[in-house]
């Protein structure tokens, strides 16, 4: 990977990071002042801020562990088991994700903002698109575990060449 992408994308990733972060904080602070008038009209505002909340910090996760997967490709050492455990990160983040927005579309439905159907139709396609990332991250992880094994092998094979020369 050259020294452009890598730049490329930690500018991305840093980007995202700055807001997501800025999002959290101006969510507390807007929400804040209404969540008096939401408890009031019977809404739970304290509940669908925490799902957002939690949301962004799976994101932020998700983007930190992607930071440091660049590093280990970067530097060449992501053929190692030590990837694992940021993919591993990664798959687990997604996964909570999708828990989140499930919580966010039954407690939408259960308090009657959302009587459209269509918008929980749309809402389950995203739990399901949510899910099928974190399929895609296990393919990935497969084929990283795959990667790994191939490389072993090869430095195995190299020895026993190198020892018979």
């Amino acid at each position: 990977m050259g020294k452009l992408t890598v730049l490329a994308l930690r500018a991305v990733i840093a980007a995202l990071l700055t807001g997501s972060l800025y999002l959290q904080v101006v969510m507390v602070y807007a929400n804040a002042v209404k969540l008096d008038e939401g408890l009031a009209a019977g809404n739970s505002p304290y509940a669908v801020i925490s799902i957002v909340l939690l949301g962004l910090l799976t994101f932020q996760v998700i983007l930190i562990c992607i930071w440091r997967l660049v590093t280990m490709v970067k530097r060449g050492t992501v053929f190692s088991h030590a990837a694992f455990r940021y993919v591993d990160i990664v798959i687990g983040a997604i996964l909570a994700a999708a828990v989140l927005a499930a919580a966010l579309v039954i407690i939408l439905a259960s308090s009657g903002d959302g009587d459209t159907p269509g918008m929980f139709l749309i809402m389950g396609g995203i739990v399901v698109a949510i899910l099928g990332a974190a399929l895609l991250v296990l393919v990935l992880r497969m084929l990283l575990a795959q990667a790994v094994a191939r490389d072993a092998r090869a430095a195995h094979l190299e020895a026993e060449l190198d020892e018979v020369i």
